[in-house]
């Protein structure tokens, strides 16, 4: 197991950097903010209590969830025009760094596609290197038709065969996961880095795990400043 000397040696000199975005990235979780607006906030809050925690599968808890709000496609238009996604502070000086050390930065993410690509477009990251859930609609564009259970992030471990994806394609050495979770704790391996967030919300197993936590993004650029 790597030290945290040795964590934050493989952080300076990684080839691609993975964000969760839900209360990472972003304030909110994306899929508690769209129960609220579709009128199932409470109900949907909990059961996202409880996928963080680790309890439940993340498929089984995002097809129950999904299946509480049933958002159709006007909604989540509305949604990101009306409540656009807040985000972290410290993030988009964090990206921008990385950017200018030539760093590729990915958002890898249980939410939701359309709200990610909105989050990304703001910080200079391409819709590409996004990775999210697609919600599914009818013809009609209007109704709630599912999701695409073939994304990886649909399910526990997504996560992981993403960074497995990206090493795969761009033959990246050093690829690190920062995230608030559970499911971007188990990302690494194939992460080589675990950095969890607990900025916007602390999850109790995240920091008791994880041999390096931050609660502000401005330690990580104070940590690119040592080079």
């Amino acid at each position: 197991m790597a030290s945290l000397m040795e964590l934050k040696e493989i952080f300076r000199s990684a080839d691609a950097v993975c964000f969760d975005v839900d209360s990472t990235v972003i304030r909110e979780e994306g899929i508690d903010e769209l129960a609220k607006f579709c009128g199932v906030g409470d109900a949907v809050a909990e059961m996202t209590r409880r996928a963080m925690g680790g309890t439940v599968t993340f498929k089984a808890a995002l097809t129950a969830r999904l299946g509480l709000i049933r958002p159709s496609y006007e909604q989540v238009q509305k949604l990101i025009s009306d409540n656009p996604p807040q985000l972290t502070p410290g993030i988009r000086e964090l990206v921008s760094r990385l950017h200018q050390r030539g760093v590729q930065v990915f958002l890898v993410s249980g939410g939701f596609q359309s709200i990610v690509e909105h989050v990304a477009l703001q910080l200079n990251i391409p819709t590409a290197n996004v990775f999210a859930n697609r919600l599914k609609f009818y013809f009609n564009g209007e109704k709630y038709a599912g999701f695409d259970e073939t994304q990886p992030t649909a399910e526990s471990g997504g996560k992981g065969k993403v960074i497995a994806h990206l090493k795969e394609q761009f033959h990246f050495k050093k690829v690190v996961m920062i995230g608030d979770g559970a499911t971007d704790m188990e990302a690494c391996p194939p992460g080589d880095c675990f950095i969890g967030f607990g900025g916007n919300v602390v999850r109790k197993q995240v920091k008791e795990k994880a041999k390096w936590y931050i609660t502000h993004f401005d330690e990580l650029l104070k940590e690119l400043e040592e080079r």
